[in-house]
């Protein structure tokens, strides 16, 4: 099977690309920078804020699944939160999204069994100080994955979201900088630590693959049990 991922060459997305590729199937992997990729990856240059109508000339007639996985942390006190802040983070994690899958729509629906995976955050139903940012654009994500779900049934193209806590990946970084903040955010959530890249493209594998083809229009919680559960 044929499968497109955006931001395939770190963190999660690179994890996805490396499971994907281990079950056998044909992966594009679209970046900014090749970075780690294994060769087996087709790899496309390409920044989602600028034109990507060029995707169309990269891609197989048919697609099977798409996963959307860049994103951005810029925690700030509201205050300090600029409204290019609230743009850039909703140019990158909604509108970037939006034109990739109206790019590639026609080979999701050649498929005919196509999966569409986006990626939200535990803050956007978990109130959580600093977030106020990428929380609104997020929750912009969980519309979008139960408008488009019910749209796209028809067609037989399933769309589900991860919705992770904080997760060990490059992205991350700085908010893991010292064995001190790692310990700090550990703490914060129930089952005594951070989630892992490979965890979460574990999941993102489930979504997108025939296990889950009962499965549509859900935000799914992997989180440490941060979303639901409360340590005393």
């Amino acid at each position: 099977m044929n499968y497109l991922v955006i931001g395939g060459s770190t963190g999660i997305g690179l994890e996805l690309v490396k499971k994907l590729i281990a079950d056998g199937h044909d992966v594009t992997a679209v970046s900014r920078h090749r970075g780690e990729l294994p060769l087996e990856a087709t790899f496309v240059e390409l920044d989602i804020l600028g034109d990507v109508t060029v995707l169309k000339n990269h891609l197989p007639e048919t697609i099977h699944g798409l996963a959307y996985c860049p994103g951005t942390i810029n925690l700030k006190p509201f205050a300090r939160l600029t409204a290019d802040d609230f743009r850039k983070d909703y140019e990158v994690n909604v509108i970037g999204v939006v034109k990739v899958i109206q790019q590639v729509l026609p080979q999701l629906k050649a498929s005919k069994q196509a999966s569409i995976l986006l990626f939200s955050t535990v803050a956007a139903k978990a109130g959580m100080g600093f977030h106020a940012s990428i929380a609104a654009a997020k929750s912009a994500i969980e519309g979008l994955t139960v408008s488009l779900a019910a749209e796209f049934a028809a067609s037989k193209i399933r769309v589900n979201a991860l919705a992770p806590s904080l997760t060990d990946t490059p992205l991350a970084a700085g908010l893991l900088a010292t064995p001190e903040r790692r310990e700090a955010s550990e703490k914060r959530h129930p089952l005594g630590r951070i989630g892992t890249a490979e965890e979460l493209a574990e999941a993102a594998n489930f979504l997108l693959s025939e296990k889950s083809s009962w499965i549509t229009g859900q935000v799914i919680g992997i989180d440490g049990g941060m979303s639901t559960l409360k340590s005393f």
